[in-house]
């Protein structure tokens, strides 16, 4: 099981491939969005913003999500650092539920390139 650090640093790591990105998963970097990972297997929630392609992480709370993030992701700690080491897709675990990610139609749209 990934640990909270480990959880941490991949959210890092997402940022950093998401700043480095180019064409349309540029594009869909760049929206100004709050942003919600709940990681269900340590109950734990890190909350912050998708800012100019980076994801910025301002809050870590125990427990579910307390607000409505604009973009709110939910997976295991596992899964997490998987899909940012590239060894899960996440259009295949989005599709069989080991992900969850809502948002609003626009941003699922736009973000359907990061897929």
């Amino acid at each position: 099981m990934a640990t909270m650090e480990e959880c941490r640093s991949a959210l890092g790591r997402l940022s950093d491939n998401l700043t480095g990105a180019e064409g349309d998963v540029r594009s869909a970097a760049a929206l100004d969005r709050s942003l919600s990972c709940h990681i269900r297997d340590l109950d734990v929630t890190f909350t912050g913003r998708l800012r100019g392609g980076r994801i910025v992480v301002h809050d870590t709370a125990e427990g579910p999500p307390r607000e409505k993030a604009e973009i709110r992701l939910a997976m295991s700690g596992d899964d997490l650092v998987a899909l940012v080491d590239g060894e899960l897709h996440f259009a295949k675990a989005w599709g069989s539920g080991r992900v969850r990610m809502e948002a609003g139609f626009r941003d699922l749209l736009k973000l359907r390139s990061l897929l």
